[in-house]
């Protein structure tokens, strides 16, 4: 995962951030009893997003508790621990190990090769546990593969494929909430590709590396087509979350989903306009 799916903080009041902190360290925990210190190398906070919508829908059982850890030993923290956090631990390993070997592939990196091999009999185990999951994990990062080597330019079926991923990761129980969290999934799952794609295309044009967005990008309103293209993605899927029966956790998953995710974007932006800036002056 990206990372862009998290809270804005100064949104958020000191219980709401006090609860959500539980369910990192509760996700952490989950990360550490199922899949061992390397486990607890890939929490993300956009599982974290996941936990904490899992929970509210299903209004899981959760076990709490205080206690420290080796990440930060000097602290002591508060965790919140149910079938969710082990549910998003093990979907935190299979959608790393495939990322994990996908920088193996594109730039050599030897330590993503390690940590793949580290992560591997995990992966296993848990493709054990959900094939559904993780057979579209793979088939979607295939046809990603694939677009990437084509140079596909077309935005809509490239990030589909990732919007299918997540569809799929978001839907644990094919149940009667089933179609409103795939929609949720294909609409977040399609903001978290582009949004990293508008992230690289920098870095990407030096590397002369494949961007989706590099067709769209020698357009005089690419960075209006962008914003557009993200709005409508984000209103896609808080539709789809207002529809689910969501009391618990409420406030913080609408401060992720109509504020948090935006925060990344804004950051660009004033670095970008900072440049503009320095070069004009």
């Amino acid at each position: 995962m990206f990372g862009y799916v998290t809270i804005n903080r100064n949104e958020l009041s000191d219980e709401d951030f006090a609860r959500y902190r539980s369910y990192y360290c509760g996700l952490c925990r989950a990360l550490q009893k199922r899949h061992g210190f390397s486990g607890q190398l890939i929490l993300s906070y956009d599982m974290v997003f996941l936990e904490v919508l899992l929970t509210s829908l299903y209004e899981y059982d959760s076990q709490s508790g205080t206690g420290r850890c080796v990440p930060h030993p000097t602290k002591t923290h508060t965790w919140l621990y149910n079938a969710a956090s082990d549910y998003c631990a093990d979907m935190s390993v299979a959608l790393s190990y495939y990322n994990l070997m996908d920088n193996w592939e594109d730039d050599h990196s030897a330590a993503s090769l390690i940590m793949a091999k580290r992560l591997r009999k995990r992966y296993e185990a848990v493709s054990e546990r959900y094939p559904r999951q993780c057979a579209a994990i793979h088939y979607c990062l295939t046809q990603l593969g694939k677009c990437e080597r084509s140079n596909c330019q077309d935005i809509d079926q490239v990030s589909g494929h990732f919007g299918q991923l997540m569809a799929e990761v978001l839907d644990v129980r094919r149940d009667m909430w089933s179609a409103d969290l795939q929609e949720m999934g294909m609409a977040l799952g399609k903001f978290i590709y582009l949004m990293d794609a508008y992230e690289d295309l920098r870095k990407d044009r030096r590397r002369h590396r494949y961007n989706p967005l590099a067709a769209l990008a020698q357009q005089p309103d690419y960075e209006q087509q962008v914003h557009d293209i993200l709005v409508m993605l984000m209103a896609q899927c808080a539709s789809a979350f207002e529809r689910l029966p969501i009391l618990q956790d409420a406030s913080i998953l609408r401060n992720i989903i109509y504020s948090g995710v935006w925060t990344r974007y804004t950051d660009l932006r004033q670095l970008q306009q900072k440049a503009k800036g320095k070069a004009g002056s």
